[in-house]
């Protein structure tokens, strides 16, 4: 099996067009306090050049969506999965009142690549920026490629240092020829799902859904303002915390199983279930998995409830196929390397 892509970003710097990405924009003089009355992160604070990683929640405290908000000079820019952009669109639009914002659908509008590995801001700065300079997380910076302008924004998306191209559509085939002839290697699909899952990223909607408070996904600290004012879920999330001490009936976990080798054909498929040893019984379930060059052993994501979760070394079973696997709870990330953002 061939990991030259996934060495690649591990050692240098692997670039990815995304194709999963849409974009929804917000203008008029009151956009960041609509956004906050919604989302779980703090809006408001945002000034022009930074982020931040944020939820959208229902009032029972389910996911409808992640996303990365960013504040550019007279617009925010929601980076969200194209999956939802329509209905959140339509959502956003619906709760307009009198205040002065414009929803604008802007998935038409953009493309986006990332560039992730060790290596990555040097090969950016020599293709897209007159200087090189350092950006923190979802800080982002204005660039101009042939006269249509475009942002780059620092990520931390696969768990290790990464930065998001979001161009217009009209200079992505520039873009792509750009990245082609720099020093950076085309990245897989695979390889980008190995480094997510080592670095215990979940990814929405495969590892969270319209079923998930993120507290159970343990993306709280990344997307949670816990000092903000009101938004919609808000009293869920406080009442687990407060009242129940922030446990939650299950939580995202790390399973290794090393009965199964890089030359197996078959991994745990998503939706698979997790069975407590020496029982029929169904306790949890995957959401990813992939094979681990760092681990050489596969990795999994995955719901346990919280007794199984909070046991250290617990043994499970995993189904694959038609077969149950022996697999350990281990504690994320997998993999922690130079260079990763571990928030």
């Amino acid at each position: 099996m061939n990991f030259d892509d996934y060495n690649a970003v591990r050692t240098t710097a692997g670039y990815r067009q995304l194709q999963d990405r849409s974009w929804i924009g917000f203008i008029g003089s009151e956009r960041a306090d609509f956004l906050q009355g919604l989302l779980t992160n703090d809006v408001v604070s945002l000034s022009c050049g930074t982020g931040c990683y944020a939820t959208y929640l229902t009032p029972q405290g389910r996911m409808i969506a992640d996303m990365i908000v960013l504040a550019d000079q007279d617009r925010l820019l929601v980076d969200v999965h194209g999956s939802v952009s329509a209905i959140l669109h339509k959502r956003f639009d619906s709760l307009i009142f009198s205040e002065d914002v414009t929803v604008q659908n802007l998935g038409e509008t953009f493309s986006a690549f990332g560039i992730h590995g060790p290596h990555a801001l040097e090969i950016i700065s020599s293709l897209f920026l007159s200087t090189k300079r350092q950006f923190a997380v979802h800080e982002h910076c204005r660039i101009d490629i042939e006269g249509a302008a475009g942002l780059l924004v620092r990520t931390d998306d696969l768990g290790i240092e990464g930065y998001r191209l979001i161009v217009d559509r009209t200079v992505t085939a520039k873009v792509l020829e750009a990245l082609k002839t720099s020093k950076a290697t085309p990245l897989g699909l695979r390889a980008a799902e190995i480094v997510r899952v080592e670095s215990g990223r979940p990814l929405f909607p495969v590892d969270m859904d319209a079923e998930t408070i993120p507290l159970e996904a343990g993306i709280e600290n990344r997307a949670i303002d816990f000092d903000k004012g009101c938004y919609v879920g808000q009293e869920v999330i406080i009442r687990i915390l407060h009242r129940g001490q922030g446990r939650v009936a299950r939580r995202l976990v790390g399973l290794v199983c090393k009965k199964l080798d890089v030359h197996t054909s078959t991994l745990p498929a998503s939706g698979m279930s997790i069975y407590s040893v020496d029982s029929d019984d169904a306790v949890g379930v995957v959401t990813s998995a992939v094979w681990s060059p760092e681990l050489s052993a596969v990795v999994i994501l995955g719901y346990l409830p919280r007794e199984l979760a909070d046991q250290a070394d617990a043994v499970v079973d995993v189904m694959v196929d038609h077969s149950r696997v022996r697999s350990v709870v281990t504690k994320l990330p997998f993999v922690s390397l130079s260079g990763s953002d571990d928030s």
